[in-house]
């Protein structure tokens, strides 16, 4: 019996090892299999990412919750987690939908700008004189009596009594008879003395004031005039009165003033930011309070070229024709100048391109060289002043809305949609920006006619990029969140517990 059991378990005992090495060799490849898949588990789950579904610009490694609204993150589908360049975000359509993403096509066009300015209606320099007794003696009688007076050239102003104007009426008189005494003579050299001393004592009066004709009357009636009468040079309003009847006056003694009202200056004060698009010769609209809504219109005479150091503000002075006399000396304007921009930022004025004016009176523009018709200097071109030329009329700029571009000190950073892609990805590209016309910023380089920029939804894209530790309008070479301020990148609870 004993020596039973022990063939029995000799017999066993090779059955059960070669059960063992075949069990063996079955179970190791099984684990081989095991740690496989565990491994391409493992790198499938770092390989995904999750978003926020109310928030898709925050993108996380790892579930956790939103840091915004504390939401489950979910995970991001494949085509989505697709390996994006450094500078680009690649969002699903319903997240561009969310995120309320609008692009716009940058275009070649022609910009307005419209710079609004304040002032007041002034006399014009050049329209204002002043009577001056030419001769001295008494005052005997002023015709305008107040200031606001409306005059006409030629009407009377004073009557003035001089001893000196009496004398030199007798000399004329006196000179007179001479010359005809001299006459009835055989001697041409008496003929020719006298015909000079006459000459001399018309001339010695009209320098005192009178007229041609008064001076004939004298001579025809051979009696002097013990009044001299004071006329007004042009017709206009005396703005000022400076004397009494009744006063004596020396040579020179200002008595009145008057300023001519059917031309008129506007002062405006423009900004030295604005005065890149104000130019010598553009029209300018403005409105008075008098007169809402109803507009007037004039030419830019004149820029200061000094700025105002208190108010940091030029001086910009507009002709303004006023037939009527409706626009007053101090009233309160608003104006608006605008301006069409071609390349560069010039100015384009299709009136005036190509064209020559004069410096002192824009009114005053003609196709060739020449001379002012009112001053007799030489004309200017145009483009000399800071309009475009004929020929560079129909360039157009490179424009993009304002709203497109974020301007951080010298940088400015648009995101631009990539064309061809399944989903909507956008592209972060630094730009150089020209001057701001209106509602648009002129490109100097970095964009492409026809590129769509993202116009609204540009800051969500932007702090996408800079949770993500890329670069960014703040972060121009990318890196790591600020120590401190962890957005909940870590865990779902880390997400939880900052709160905003």
């Amino acid at each position: 019996m004993q020596i039973r059991r022990i063939a029995q378990r000799v017999f066993i005992a090779p059955i059960l090892i070669g059960v063992g090495i075949a069990g063996g060799y079955f179970i190791a490849p099984s684990g081989q299999s095991d740690a496989t898949t565990a491994h391409a588990q493992a790198e499938a789950h770092q390989s995904q990412k999750w978003y926020c579904s109310m928030h898709p610009q925050i993108i996380r490694d790892r579930p956790g919750l939103c840091p915004i609204c504390e939401m489950k993150l979910i995970p991001m589908p494949e085509n989505l987690a697709a390996e994006a360049a450094p500078r680009e975000l690649i969002v699903s359509e319903a997240a561009a939908k969310l995120m309320d993403v609008q692009t716009s096509p940058v275009e070649r066009r022609f910009v307005a700008n419209e710079v609004r300015v304040v002032g007041k209606v002034r006399y014009n320099e050049a329209r204002v004189k002043y009577i001056a007794a030419w001769a001295p003696g008494r005052l005997d009688r002023l015709y305008v009596d107040f200031t606001g007076t409306t005059v006409r050239k030629g009407d009377h102003l004073v009557s003035l009594y001089s001893p000196e104007l009496i004398g030199a009426q007798a000399e004329l008189l006196q000179a007179a008879k001479a010359a005809k005494n001299a006459g009835e003579t055989t001697s041409d050299y008496l003929a020719k003395s006298a015909a000079g001393t006459l000459q001399a004592s018309r001339e010695k009066l009209r320098l005192l004031g009178l007229a041609p004709g008064q001076i004939e009357d004298i001579e025809r009636s051979g009696q002097p005039m013990t009044h001299l009468t004071i006329h007004s040079p042009i017709g206009g309003v005396v703005i000022q009165k400076m004397a009494s009847e009744g006063m004596y006056v020396e040579t020179g003694t200002q008595i009145y003033t008057v300023a001519d009202l059917s031309q008129v200056w506007v002062k405006l004060d423009a900004y030295e930011s604005d005065l890149q698009w104000i130019h010598y010769g553009q029209e300018v609209q403005f409105m008075t309070e008098a007169y809402p809504g109803e507009p007037f219109t004039g030419r830019i005479s004149f820029i200061d070229p000094v700025l105002d150091p208190m108010t940091r503000t030029v001086k910009v002075r507009v002709d303004v024709p006023n037939p009527d006399g409706r626009l007053k000396p101090e009233m309160f304007v608003r104006a608006a100048v605008r301006s069409q921009i071609a390349q560069g930022g010039k100015v384009m004025d299709p009136e005036l391109a190509g064209k020559w004016i004069c410096p002192m009176h824009p009114s005053v523009v003609k196709s060739e060289p020449g001379d002012c018709d009112i001053c007799g200097m030489d004309l200017v071109t145009t483009e000399s002043l800071g309009y475009v030329t004929a020929d560079a009329s129909e360039q157009a700029p490179l424009v993009i809305p304002e709203t497109a571009p974020l301007i951080t000190g010298k940088r400015a950073v648009v995101y631009v949609r990539k064309p061809g892609t399944e989903v909507p990805t956008f592209e972060g590209r630094e730009i150089v920006l020209g001057p701001k016309a209106g509602n648009y910023y002129l490109v100097e380089s970095g964009l492409q006619e026809g590129e769509q920029v993202v116009t609204n939804g540009n800051f969500k894209i932007d702090s996408a990029l800079q949770i993500q530790a890329r670069p960014s309008m703040m972060s121009p070479e990318g890196g790591a969140m600020p120590a401190g301020h962890p957005h909940g990148a870590d865990s779902g609870t880390a997400g939880a517990n900052h709160k905003h």
